[in-house]
């Protein structure tokens, strides 16, 4: 998968997790099996590629809503590892 098709599922994704009402904090994995499924679909990716993206997808709404413009300094709270 190359980068242009990865950030349009995790935009798509995103949509649906918004459309769902999926807090951008769940962890539960049982909840988010939907979305992981969902990418293998519509990627052919296996279950850790998929839910790697569902996890980089709750990443990206956070860094969305983030009140600051700065993403790398706002990425360290959220364990994202920028430097």
């Amino acid at each position: 998968m190359d980068e242009d098709q990865q950030n349009s599922e995790i935009e798509k994704i995103a949509n649906l997790m918004v459309h769902d009402g999926l807090s951008p904090d769940e962890q539960d994995e049982t909840k988010l099996e939907k979305y992981k499924n969902q990418i293998k679909t519509d990627c052919g990716l296996d279950d850790e590629q998929s839910m790697k993206i569902v996890y980089e997808t709750l990443l990206y709404r956070k860094l969305k809503n983030s009140d600051s413009s700065d993403v790398l300094e706002k990425g360290n709270e959220f364990g994202a590892g920028f430097s």
